[in-house]
């Protein structure tokens, strides 16, 4: 089974700044699955954010992230990125990655969580 690790969170930014997170997976490589970026903000569900097909690269976007977050992967890392652009209070969150077969329905794999926060 996978291990994924979450990591460039656990600071405060402000309003309009940049932070990238990391996502990085051991136990096996990635080539048949999708790895996906969901939050979880204080008192609500977790949300999808963004996904990125491994052996593709293709990537998907919710609609209140696109154009400002990017998905990312390095194939040499075993490693899938989401770099955050002109983050947004309503931004801050706790952020999971997970992987799921490419031909799954479900995520069945996820990361401890790395809190996000951007103040105004």
């Amino acid at each position: 089974q996978v291990q994924l690790v979450e990591s460039g969170g656990g600071l405060v930014v402000q309003a309009g700044d940049s932070l990238r997170l990391s996502c990085a997976a051991s136990g096996r490589t990635l080539s048949s699955y999708v790895v996906g970026w969901f939050r979880q903000a204080p008192g609500k569900e977790r949300k999808f954010v963004a996904s990125i097909r491994w052996n593709t690269g293709i990537p998907y976007y919710a609609d209140s992230v696109k154009g400002r977050f990017t998905i990312s992967r390095d194939n040499s890392k075993n490693t899938v990125y989401l770099q955050m652009n002109s983050l947004r209070p309503e931004d801050t969150a706790v952020y999971y990655c997970a992987e799921r077969d490419y031909s799954a329905p479900n995520y069945d794999s996820w990361g401890q969580g790395t809190q996000v926060t951007v103040s105004s």
